[in-house]
């Protein structure tokens, strides 16, 4: 299976942003890529991108495939866990199958059914109910933070298509929920490469596109990471090597964590190679 695909995390996510405010971010960063996929001419589609086997095509279809994925465990919660219960240990392999198909359609097809599949996601997401859960891979999720998984995936999933037709990135302060969704993630991603995660919470500042300071955890915590908000997320997706990214850890765990962070479920995996891209601009 090619590695740094993006998935869904199994844990409590806590408190997220108001939904309102998710789902109107997941819908810009959802548009934004949208205009560079419109401009590409159909042979752009077919050219590799850093997650190995996977064209341009391929890391759109994922991205429907899982839209499909998250509009019918809102509207059918009842097949979702009968498809979660045929899938088992075989998830991810039926996953990466379904972004196969998804990728055979023609460019323009394909773009067709990613946009249905947003506007269906941003809907049925819009749709629960106040304080109701939305079924998910692990554990239920809120409307909030399914959203925020989502424009997580976006994120990286968009990455891997900028790098591969040689566009850049502009990221704007809608990525403060994929760093928090990071941050929040310490510990499974410490746990998934074999690390014991502190009982204690880090500090991390980090500098939002706009040159805001976001900032999580106590200010005297021994166990602090500072830099980019940008770098962080480009970390926390495996889409760049901490080696060429702003970010500073102060301590031995921090300093571990950021070795192995990552927003999604699945295996620990390498990541990038240092100098695979350079540091971004």
């Amino acid at each position: 299976m090619p590695a740094l695909r993006g998935r869904w995390l199994p844990c409590n996510l806590g408190n997220v942003a108001a939904v309102d405010e998710a789902l109107a971010d997941l819908e810009a960063e959802g548009d934004d890529l949208d205009v560079l996929l419109a401009g590409l001419d159909p042979a752009q589609w077919k050219v590799p991108t850093p997650s190995p086997g996977w064209t341009v095509a391929h890391q759109v279809g994922h991205l429907a495939a899982s839209d499909d994925f998250t509009v019918t465990a809102i509207r059918d919660p009842d097949f979702h866990a009968a498809r979660m219960a045929e899938f088992a240990a075989g998830f991810e392999s039926a996953m990466d199958e379904a972004a196969e198909r998804y990728a055979a359609a023609a460019p323009r097809e394909l773009l067709e059914v990613w946009r249905a599949g947003r506007a269906a996601v941003i809907s049925a997401l819009a749709s629960v109910p106040a304080g109701e859960r939305v079924p998910w891979v692990v554990v239920p999720l809120s409307p909030a933070a399914v959203a925020t998984t989502r424009l997580m995936e976006l994120v990286g999933h968009g990455q891997d298509i900028r790098d591969a037709v040689g566009a850049r990135w502009t990221p704007t302060d809608r990525i403060r929920h994929v760093a928090w969704l990071g941050i929040r993630t310490r510990d499974f991603a410490m746990s998934n490469s074999g690390l014991i995660p502190p009982a204690e919470e880090f500090r991390v500042e980090l500098t939002a596109p706009s040159g805001e300071l976001w900032t999580w955890g106590p200010e005297d915590a021994a166990q602090q990471v500072t830099g980019s908000a940008a770098d962080f997320c480009l970390l926390v997706t495996r889409r760049r090597h901490r080696a060429d990214l702003a970010l500073n850890a102060e301590g031995k765990e921090a300093d571990s964590w950021l070795d192995v962070a990552q927003a999604y479920a699945g295996p620990p995996s390498a990541g990038r190679r240092p100098g695979q891209f350079g540091p971004p601009g």
